[in-house]
């Protein structure tokens, strides 16, 4: 293992693909009932009833020496290399703590800021791990991260943009803030941070409208698509029918859950669609 590819929980990587490719996760924490812990220690369908039924729930980024073990665990696998990629640093300062700690480690640590999150980041992960298990090198390991994200699409629906806002990551969507309750945001990533995208009236139109937005940014590429949600419904699996009928050069669909870390931010209704050229 030359190369080790590591990754932070935003990126909603399904565990037994994260172990497959050789994937190592930092946890993002939560901050919830007087508790910090990384998210994956909390019991997750707790947490969105705090959600819902308002109660604060916050996030923080990993402590440095999360990282830091992780890098060590990694070189005395046999790593000779690290390539780390993480959630946008306009979005959680998860990157610093992870530059913070690569000083400390004797091994080459490249720290990528990708200017995204959820399965956009978990898709540029994959493809980073699957140059590094041909042989690549760091260098290589990069560029196939580099171009997975940048050429990626997230699409997303919120039933309200408080979250956000009370979350402080509401960026350039604030000025969809004050609409009707019935009218619904939909919203994606752009120059690392959210940014409106529509507003739909109900539910339904805006998960349709979504969805055709999600197509066309298909296009007749090869992509790999990911629906995320907090928590299953039939929603994500209607909305997957439809891409399957839809997308010409459909690569592979998966259905992930949201990391609890992103939930907190965009609500306990959200959904995402990733969008990500298979280039």
């Amino acid at each position: 293992m030359p190369v080790a590819v590591i990754t932070d929980s935003t990126a909603c990587i399904p565990e037994q693909l994260a172990a497959q490719w050789g994937i190592s996760v930092v946890q993002v924490q939560i901050v919830a009932d007087g508790r910090v812990d990384d998210e994956n220690r909390f019991d997750r369908a707790d947490l969105i009833e705090m959600l819902r039924a308002g109660h604060p729930v916050s996030t923080r980024p990993p402590d440095p020496g999360a990282f830091f073990w992780t890098y060590q665990d990694a070189v005395s696998a046999g790593a000779a290399a690290i390539v780390s990629l993480h959630i946008s640093g306009r979005m959680s300062q998860t990157v610093a703590a992870a530059r913070e700690a690569a000083q400390q480690v004797r091994v080459p640590v490249y720290v990528i800021d990708s200017g995204t999150t959820s399965m956009s980041l978990g898709f540029s992960a994959l493809s980073a791990a699957r140059a590094a298990a041909a042989g690549g090198s760091p260098q290589r390991v990069i560029e196939a991260a580099d171009r997975r994200y940048r050429g990626a699409s997230e699409l997303l629906y919120v039933d309200t943009l408080e979250y956000l806002r009370r979350g402080g990551r509401i960026g350039a969507a604030s000025a969809m803030l004050g609409t009707a309750l019935s009218i619904k945001p939909l919203l994606t990533v752009r120059e690392g941070q959210v940014a409106p995208l529509a507003r739909v009236a109900g539910g339904k139109r805006a998960l349709s409208k979504l969805t055709d937005l999600a197509v066309r940014r298909a296009g007749n590429a090869g992509v790999d698509i990911a629906v995320a949600c907090a928590t299953p419904t039939d929603r994500e699996l209607s909305v997957v029918g439809q891409l399957r009928n839809s997308i010409p050069n459909l690569n592979d669909i998966v259905v992930v859950r949201a990391s609890t870390v992103i939930a907190a931010h965009v609500g306990p209704g959200a959904l995402g669609i990733t969008v990500a050229p298979t280039l």
